[in-house]
């Protein structure tokens, strides 16, 4: 199967390691990696602002340099949401402005054979047991996205008891929002803080070592505060932790 790595604009600025992490991690299980030098952002930054016409183009250049592989994975359940319900939308959008289906065509292609990590391990390798170590004690937060929109369920999770030397913690009100929300953050700072000081101090009854989800766009706003709050947890992407071996372990 020939697979390319999606890394989205957070990863590759900020957590380029998740991106090592996946590659690792699918390279171990067999699969043929590739990274499309020409990938930009997807556009989902641009669309939840209210941008959909600027966010158009950056859509039409994804499908353009993804629509060759016969798999697109991803380290980031917002983006995997992006091009899986917000670009079908899109498509009928445009169509419904009298712009016929060119949109739609185009970016039709690549709706279905984007992946979000933990979907592409379970769903399509048809594994839970990626021969992962990391003796630490965990607790998981699922996001939003991968919670509302992808419909993850215990895909994570089922990774997650499988890696050797791991502990699982329950969090206390996973299922709810950690207050980022992209934008949200800055249009309405306040309420997010107090999200997020909420979702860090669930996570800090549980007394795990660390607190791991999804997407990193997540994970920085949880990892802000867990440090703001000096909490001693520290924030991790699956990816990372499934990535993790005996032989190699997660520094």
């Amino acid at each position: 199967m020939r697979v390319a790595l999606f890394l989205t604009c957070v990863n590759d600025t900020l957590y380029p390691q998740t991106g090592r992490a996946v590659v690792k991690l699918l390279t171990r299980l067999g699969v043929d990696v590739d990274f499309p030098m020409g990938q930009t952002c997807c556009g989902q930054a641009h669309y939840n602002t209210g941008y959909r016409h600027e966010a158009e183009p950056l859509a039409e250049h994804f499908s353009d340099v993804f629509g060759e592989y016969e798999a697109i994975v991803t380290p980031s359940g917002s983006c995997g949401a992006m091009v899986r319900e917000l670009y079908p939308r899109m498509g009928e959008r445009a169509r419904a402005e009298g712009r016929g289906d060119t949109l739609a065509r185009t970016l039709a292609p690549v709706v279905p054979k984007t992946y979000e990590l933990t979907e592409f391990l379970v769903d399509v390798l048809g594994v839970t047991d990626v021969g992962a170590y990391y003796p630490h004690t965990v607790t998981y937060h699922p996001t939003c996205h991968g919670l509302r929109s992808l419909g993850l369920g215990d895909r994570p999770l089922r990774l997650l008891k499988a890696v050797k030397g791991l502990e699982l913690r329950e969090l206390p009100g996973a299922d709810e929002c950690c207050g980022f929300g992209g934008t949200f953050a800055v249009k309405n700072s306040d309420v997010s803080a107090a999200m997020g000081a909420d979702k860090v101090r669930n996570a800090e009854s549980t007394g795990a070592d660390a607190l791991c989800a999804a997407d990193n766009s997540c994970l920085m706003h949880i990892g802000g505060t867990m440090s703001r709050l000096r909490t001693g947890m520290r924030p991790v992407h699956i990816a990372e932790i499934l990535a993790s071996t005996e032989e190699e372990p997660l520094a």
